[in-house]
């Protein structure tokens, strides 16, 4: 039974090959699947969760290719259509020896921006005990918007455990003050709350985590718990009524990729959270994953199946619960 759902924009990425070599220059490109929200549903599909995707392809060689390789992943699709009325996003993003990579979106009126309230009518929300939510959806289009705050309202009454990203994309707002507005306000509906500390600056003006935290708890009597990214430093955990607290993060040799490190958190956080496991153990989990994708060219190759994160808490010599 499914247990783990998830709605977004499922994209294709054109990965250069050529490192350091400018968007508008590179000749050879890799392809790879992509989308915020469907790299979570790919890793923790990846940790043996049954896990459910929504959205909406265009019926073009993009969609064929995303459908394809979400199906082979074992993510349920029941609730991901087709369309000939548009387009299937995709994006190019620069190979970088360090930093964050250059990307070039293609996305603007996909497929997945005119998902509607109707289309998501059927899904059924019986049995799901978590739903990863994220900003970037809800900033592809006012349809997308008005079609996000009615699915969270129906998870939220059905008593699903919302954990909302705000996974800031800039380019994706007619401006900063809107982006601000609106993301604030749709934390506000979720339980669990991952604003990385770049965002908490955006957000709210501080780069300091437990100011961060205190934000969001105090914004919100729904929201009980807040854990702030740190990068390589870890994250900060804050419960209401509670001390906030450090969990180390795990260092790399290498860093190849940061595109997905995000969606690799939450992966390692909600996986752990469906397992029962307690909220120290889920964000240790969650600074693993992120480690793990770092070192990874794909957006969501780098996150492990269970034997493979197993090895790397023995190769970083950590002994804690898996």
């Amino acid at each position: 039974m499914v247990k783990f759902l998830t709605i977004g924009e499922p994209l294709v990425v054109l990965a250069s090959q050529e490192v350091d070599v400018s968007l508008d220059k590179v000749e050879n490109f890799k392809k790879y699947l992509a989308g915020a929200e469907l790299n979570v549903a790919v890793g923790v599909q990846r940790l043996g969760h049954k896990t459910a995707y929504i959205s909406k392809v265009g019926e073009d060689a993009f969609g064929h290719y995303i459908l394809q390789n979400i199906k082979s992943s074992g993510i349920d699709t029941r609730y991901l259509s087709t369309t000939n009325q548009a387009l299937t996003g995709f994006y190019l993003k620069q190979k970088v020896k360090q930093g964050d990579p250059g990307v070039s979106y293609f996305r603007k009126h996909s497929a997945a921006s005119q998902l509607t309230i109707g289309e998501i009518k059927e899904v059924r929300t019986e049995g799901i005990r978590l739903a990863h939510l994220s900003g970037v959806f809800p900033a592809l289009s006012v349809t997308a918007l008005e079609t996000f705050r009615e699915f969270h309202q129906a998870l939220n009454q059905s008593g699903v455990t919302t954990v909302f990203d705000p996974n800031l994309r800039p380019t994706l707002w007619e401006s900063e003050v809107e982006m601000i507005q609106v993301i604030n306000e749709l934390a506000k509906g979720s339980l669990l709350v991952l604003p990385g500390i770049n965002e908490g600056e955006i957000l709210m003006g501080s780069r300091e985590p437990e100011r961060i935290a205190d934000f969001y708890l105090n914004q919100s009597s729904f929201t009980e718990i807040v854990v702030v990214k740190l990068g390589a430093e870890g994250a900060f955990v804050k419960e209401r009524g509670k001390q906030g607290y450090v969990v180390p993060g795990f260092q790399v040799d290498e860093v190849i990729d940061t595109v997905g490190a995000g969606d690799g958190f939450a992966v390692g956080l909600e996986s752990a959270l469906l397992e029962g496991k307690t909220l120290d153990i889920a964000v240790k989990r969650a600074c693993a994953i992120g480690a793990l994708a770092v070192q990874s060219a794909g957006d969501n190759d780098g996150y492990p199946t269970r034997e493979e994160l197993k090895e790397f808490y023995q190769k970083k010599g950590y002994k804690g619960d898996l």
